[in-house]
């Protein structure tokens, strides 16, 4: 058997392999809601919203709970800033985009909440 005939069946049958791996990953996902976070900066979002949201006593609860969920979900983890090995909580800085707005959150990262101390929202980009 030739080389391009070879290579002919291995993309046909990788071919194959990756539409079922798509569709079993699709329903997978739409079923369970699962998501696949492997990269540092998706983990450490999808952990600090997975844990009840607490506000620290110098910060009001009202207002931007929306812009605050939607940071947490498309925001960027500040690795440099941040502490994550602090004790008893780590220190998370999240920074992000919303409309005209640029929203900066420092969280701490506890076992059984996430609490925000510090909320900033600064105008522009």
């Amino acid at each position: 058997m030739s080389f391009l005939k070879r290579f002919g069946f291995y993309l046909i049958g990788l071919s194959i392999g990756l539409v079922f791996l798509a569709v079993f990953l699709r329903k997978k996902s739409e079923s369970t809601g699962a998501e696949f976070c492997y990269l540092p900066n998706c983990r450490v979002l999808k952990a600090l919203r997975t844990r009840p949201l607490v506000f620290a006593s110098n910060i009001s609860s009202n207002g931007d709970s929306t812009a605050i969920r939607l940071i947490l979900e498309e925001g960027d983890v500040i690795f440099s800033e941040s502490e994550p090995r602090a004790k008893p909580c780590g220190i998370f800085v999240v920074k992000g985009n919303i409309g005209e707005s640029t929203l900066k959150l420092t969280l701490q990262n506890c076992e059984e909440f996430t609490k925000i101390t510090e909320y900033s929202k600064s105008p522009g980009n």
